[in-house]
């Protein structure tokens, strides 16, 4: 893979995961909202496919639990916003 797009999905994973933070700290998003966890969700994928594209393999980890978490929780939020318009 190029050194350039490499770099790129890079960058975008620190700017998706910093703009997380970011907007969860200026309290302009919650937790609990889609938008962190989807912006979470990609800068943990972007992260981890630019640390195994360098064979940085504990950075690799990391990036995907934050990945796995953020659906985990986003999954959770789906499902209990379902239930709750069933009922």
């Amino acid at each position: 893979m190029s050194k350039i797009v490499s770099a790129g999905i890079g960058w975008l994973g620190v700017v998706s995961c910093t703009l997380a933070y970011l907007l969860l700290s200026m309290k302009v998003i919650q937790a609990e909202s889609r938008v962190f966890q989807s912006l979470n969700i990609v800068g943990g994928f972007c992260l981890a496919f630019t640390a195994f594209d360098t064979h940085d393999l504990p950075n690799v980890t990391a990036n995907l639990f934050w990945m796995f978490i953020g659906i985990y929780a986003l999954g959770r939020q789906l499902r209990t916003r379902n239930r709750a318009g069933n009922s």
